[in-house]
């Protein structure tokens, strides 16, 4: 199952937290974005698309040295659409950032001082998306969403990517 479809699953079940308007509020976090920076919206998407891919990896190494529960609290307390540089330093070594920063700036053209500026943006953004699958009840327990996006064997940047687009169609936008 797809990304998309693991979170319009989650969407449509009373015991997950995933709604149209945490999705809407991702979409206007990074149409922000673009707007802010003056860059271009599908840019900025695939950015975020390239973000997915590096936090898939963090939270997978995250997952094997401190468990389940560690990952899902970290995705609870920093999942949204509000700016934190902490969870970038959390996440990412100084290197790792430097290694994230370079691709984007390749494969988007964005320039490194304004993905360096997006990044306390898109990496909550990004976890707000694996957010929507956390249960209501029980917080910490199973979350069909992040375990998809962990367990995925594909490389991450096509996931987000997709999920955005499909998310916005979705939305009819």
């Amino acid at each position: 199952m797809s990304l998309f479809n693991t979170i319009l699953s989650a969407i449509n079940s009373p015991t997950q937290q995933a709604s149209s308007s945490q999705l809407g509020d991702i979409l206007d976090t990074v149409q922000q974005l673009s707007g802010n920076h003056h860059t271009n919206p599908s840019a900025v998407q695939s950015a975020t698309s390239i973000v997915g891919k590096y936090v898939r990896s963090a939270l997978q190494q995250k997952r094997t040295s401190e468990g389940d529960e560690q990952v899902q609290a970290l995705v609870n307390q920093f999942g949204g659409i509000g700016a934190s540089s902490q969870v970038v330093n959390m996440l990412f070594s100084a290197p790792q950032i430097q290694e994230l920063v370079g691709e984007i700036t390749s494969k988007t053209g964005i320039n490194a001082g304004i993905i360096q500026a997006m990044l306390p943006t898109l990496v909550p953004v990004v976890l707000n998306f694996l957010k929507t699958g956390t249960n209501i009840e029980n917080p910490l327990g199973s979350n069909s969403v992040l375990s998809g996006f962990l367990d995925a064997d594909g490389d991450g940047d096509v996931d987000i990517y997709d999920a955005m687009q499909l998310a916005s169609r979705h939305l009819g936008r």
